[in-house]
C-alpha cells in the first residue's frame, strides 16, 4: 500500500522545528475524502508502516501521530519507536476507563502523550497526571477561555502547544501566555514591518540567483561572482557532491560541473546555495520548505512537459517563500531578480500552470486531501504519482539542508 503523507511542522519560541505531525491517508479510493482521519492513521500503519519511515519524514524531529481508539487499546504504537513519536488522542475519541488504562500504558513504555483540541472538559482529567503535551486550536476558544487553563496546566509541568497560528501577532500573544510550541503557517506569511538590509553579501546573492534565472548562463560571470566569495564555491560544489544527486564522479570545479552536469543542473544547484546563503538568522524550517517545494514543482512541472532552460519549475518552488525570507513584498523583490514572466505571475499570485504547482505542494503541506485531487484531476496527473513527488521531494530537501550545514 502506497504511504500518503502530510507534515505540518511545530516550532518551538525560537521559531525553530520541534517535532511534525504527520496526517496520513491509506489509498487513493480512500484518502480523499470519505475515511475518517483516525481511522486512517490505524489503516496505514497497520498494513505499511509506513514505507518510507520514520526518520525520511521527520529526521531527529519528534513525530506527532493521531491514533483511533481500537490501535490505542490493542497497543498498536509499541510497534514504533517511543523515542520518536508522540501519541496524539484526538478530542473525538470515546473516553473511558479502558481508554485511560491503555494510555497509561503506553506513557509508561516511554511514548508522549498529547492531547488534541484541548477544551478542559471532564473527561480529559484522568489523563493530565501522565499527560506531556496539551494541544489547543485558537480558532475554536479565545485567547482568553485558554489564558484562564494556562496556570494549572503549566503547574503540572504539561507542555502547550498553539495551534493555527497565522500571524506574528498571535505567535506573540501565545507565547506572552507561556506557550512552548505553536503550529500554524505564521512562518510563511510574515507581517512585513521591518525589511532586511540588503548588505554587499546579499546583492552577491542575488546576483547568482539572477544567473541562474538567465535563459543563457553566462558561465564568465558566474565565475566572477563565485571568486569574490570562496565559500559560495566551496558550498556549491559540496552541493553538487552530494551523493542523493552525484553518486559516481567527484566534481572539483564549476566548469567540470557545467560539463557533466549541464547548465540547467548546474543553475538548480547556484540558486539553491544562494537562497540557503539568503536565509541566514531566520528559521531553518523556511528554508526547508523551500527545498521541499523546489523539487516538488521541478518534478510536477516534467510531469506536465515542462523541460525549460531555466528551470522554473524549481524556480518557482525555490523562490517561493522569498518574501518571507527577506521580510519584503514578493512583487518588490521580483524586481531586483529578472526571472521569467511565468515565474514571476505564480509567485505573485497571478493563475498559471505553475501557481497550481505550487498550490499542489500548499495542499500537501496543510492536507488539503481535496485539493490535492482537484488539481491531480484538472492536470490529468495520477494522484499516487503526486505523492511519491511529494514524498522524494521531503527526502531530497532533508539530503540539501544537511549538505549546507555539514
Amino acid at each position: 500500500m502506497f504511504a500518503y503523507i502530510a507534515r505540518q511542522p511545530i516550532f518551538d519560541v525560537n521559531r525553530e522545528v520541534f517535532a511534525y505531525e504527520l496526517l496520513f491517508r491509506d489509498g487513493e479510493k480512500n484518502c480523499f475524502p470519505d475515511i475518517p482521519p483516525d481511522e486512517a492513521t490505524s489503516k496505514l500503519l497497520a498494513s505499511s508502516h509506513l514505507s518510507l519511515g520514520l526518520e525520511e519524514i521527520v529526521g531527529d524531529k519528534l513525530a506527532f501521530i493521531n491514533f483511533h481508539r481500537d490501535t490505542l487499546m490493542y497497543r498498536f504504537p509499541t510497534s514504533l519507536d517511543a523515542s520518536q513519536v508522540v501519541i496524539e488522542v484526538l478530542e473525538t475519541i470515546k473516553v473511558d476507563n479502558q481508554l485511560v488504562k491503555a494510555c497509561k500504558h503506553l506513557r509508561g513504555l516511554g511514548f508522549l502523550l498529547a492531547l488534541d483540541d484541548y477544551d478542559s472538559t471532564e473527561k480529559w482529567r484522568p489523563f493530565l497526571p501522565f499527560t506531556s503535551i496539551i494541544k489547543f486550536d485558537i480558532t475554536t476558544m479565545s485567547a482568553e477561555e485558554i489564558a484562564k487553563l494556562v496556570p494549572e496546566l503549566k503547574e503540572r509541568r504539561i507542555k502547550l502547544v498553539a495551534e493555527k497560528i497565522e500571524t506574528y501577532s498571535e505567535f506573540e500573544k501565545f507565547k506572552a501566555m507561556g506557550f512552548d510550541y505553536f503550529q500554524g503557517y505564521f512562518l510563511a506569511y510574515p507581517e512585513l514591518v521591518r525589511h532586511r538590509t540588503l548588505e554587499s553579501s546579499k546583492v552577491t546573492l542575488l546576483e547568482l540567483l539572477t544567473a541562474s534565472a538567465a535563459i543563457k548562463m553566462d558561465f564568465d560571470r558566474v565565475n566572477a561572482i563565485l571568486e569574490r566569495d570562496v565559500s559560495l564555491t566551496y558550498l556549491l560544489l559540496r552541493f553538487i557532491n552530494n551523493p542523493m544527486f552525484n553518486k559516481r564522479n567527484k566534481i572539483t570545479s564549476l566548469k567540470h560541473a557545467l560539463t557533466y552536469m549541464g547548465e540547467v543542473e548546474v543553475k538548480k544547484f547556484i540558486a539553491l546555495i544562494a537562497l540557503a546563503n539568503l536565509s541566514e538568522g531566520q528559521p531553518s524550517e523556511l528554508l526547508q520548505m523551500s527545498l521541499v517545494r523546489a523539487k516538488f514543482c521541478e518534478l510536477v512541472s516534467v510531469a506536465l512537459k515542462q523541460n525549460d532552460n531555466p528551470p522554473i519549475g524549481f524556480l518557482t518552488g525555490l523562490l517561493s517563500l522569498l518574501d518571507a525570507l527577506m521580510e519584503q513584498p514578493m512583487e518588490g523583490l521580483m524586481k531586483k531578480i529578472p526571472v521569467s514572466e511565468e515565474v514571476k505571475d505564480a509567485l505573485c499570485g497571478r493563475q498559471n500552470l505553475l501557481k497550481d504547482c505550487l498550490l499542489l505542494v500548499t495542499h500537501f503541506e496543510s492536507a488539503n486531501w481535496a485539493g490535492i485531487k482537484k488539481l491531480a484531476a484538472k492536470h490529468e496527473l495520477k494522484q499516487s504519482l503526486l505523492h511519491s513527488f511529494y514524498n522524494e521531494s521531503i527526502k531530497w530537501g532533508r539530503s540539501m539542508q544537511a549538505c549546507a550545514h555539514q
